[in-house]
C-alpha cells in the first residue's frame, strides 16, 4: 500500500473550492485518467479510469463530508484505495486544497506506475489542473452539493 499527499493553493474562497470539488462529474475535465464518474446517490459513485492502455471500472464510497472541510472516500471494488481531500482558507480568495490518498495498486501497470513516482506525479498534475480549471472560471464553481455524511459510528 502507497499514501500518497499533495497539495495546491487555489485563488478563490474556500466555499467555491469545496463546491467544485463535489462536482465528481466534472472530474474528467481535469483529472487525468478519469474517462468518467456517475454519481449514483448521495455517498455511491461508479469510476470508469484508464491507467497505461487499461481501462477499470470500480464503485467508491463517500464516507464523510463536510462542507467547506472534507470529502472522505474508500473503494468497494476495483483498486484497494481509499482517501481524503480538505480544504482550507487560508486568505479570503485562497484555499488550500490537500488529497491524502491511501493505494494499493491492482496489476503489473499499476504496480511499475506506483514503483516510478507516476501516480504520486499523477495526482499533482490533477490537482494543478483543478486549480487552473477553477481559477479560470473566475474562481466560480460549476455547482455544489452542501450535503453532510458523518464519519461512520456517528450520528
Amino acid at each position: 500500500m502507497s499514501t500518497i499527499t499533495k497539495s495546491v493553493d487555489v485563488e478563490a474562497p474556500v466555499a467555491d473550492v469545496y463546491n467544485q470539488w463535489t462536482q465528481f462529474a466534472e472530474f474528467p475535465r481535469f483529472m487525468e485518467g478519469v474517462d468518467r464518474i456517475d454519481q449514483l446517490d448521495d455517498t455511491h459513485t461508479r469510476w470508469t479510469v484508464s491507467i497505461g492502455g487499461v481501462t477499470r471500472e470500480f464503485d467508491a464510497t463517500i464516507t464523510e463530508q463536510h462542507p467547506d472541510e472534507r470529502v472522505a472516500w474508500k473503494s468497494d471494488s476495483g483498486p484497494d484505495h481509499a482517501g481524503v481531500v480538505t480544504v482550507h482558507r487560508l486568505e479570503e480568495r485562497r484555499t488550500r486544497v490537500t488529497v491524502q490518498m491511501d493505494i494499493d495498486p491492482e496489476g503489473f501497470v499499476e504496480n511499475v506506475a506506483d514503483k516510478l513516482g507516476i501516480l504520486d506525479r499523477r495526482v499533482q498534475g490533477d490537482l494543478d489542473r483543478f486549480k487552473t480549471f477553477l481559477e479560470n472560471r473566475d474562481g466560480t464553481e460549476t455547482g455544489a452539493w452542501r450535503g453532510d455524511v458523518p464519519r461512520p459510528g456517528q450520528p
